[in-house]
């Protein structure tokens, strides 16, 4: 079990296994963010809050980007059509040494 966190610990998420990949996103939201996603289904993934996210979504809608309302860090998106089994969890909130031992994937958003 691996547990991720926001700088506050109101929200915190349990991932079934570590990731092996991440991936560094250059579009504008991820740059912004400074995430680096690692994707799940959302089955794998446990959300504790104890508070409602923050969402904002933009451009097409197609995700809700999620936000801790205490101390702001971008914990995970979701998907809007339910049907869609992945969902990303910023892996920069996981401990260091997981996210030191998942390769680092580059996607080039920016030209999308």
């Amino acid at each position: 079990m691996v547990r991720a966190s926001c700088h506050c610990g109101l929200i915190q998420l349990e991932i079934a296994v570590a990731p092996e990949q991440v991936t560094y996103c250059n579009c504008s939201i991820c740059r912004a963010y400074g995430a680096l996603w690692a994707y799940y289904s959302p089955k794998q993934v446990t959300i504790h809050e104890e508070r409602p996210t923050d969402i904002y979504m933009w451009n097409q809608r197609r995700l809700r980007f999620h936000r801790c309302p205490r101390c702001g860090c971008v914990t995970h998106w979701s998907a809007v059509d339910a049907a869609r089994d992945r969902m990303g969890v910023n892996a920069r909130l996981m401990e260091p040494e997981i996210l030191a031992a998942a390769d680092v994937q580059y996607y080039d958003g920016a030209k999308r």
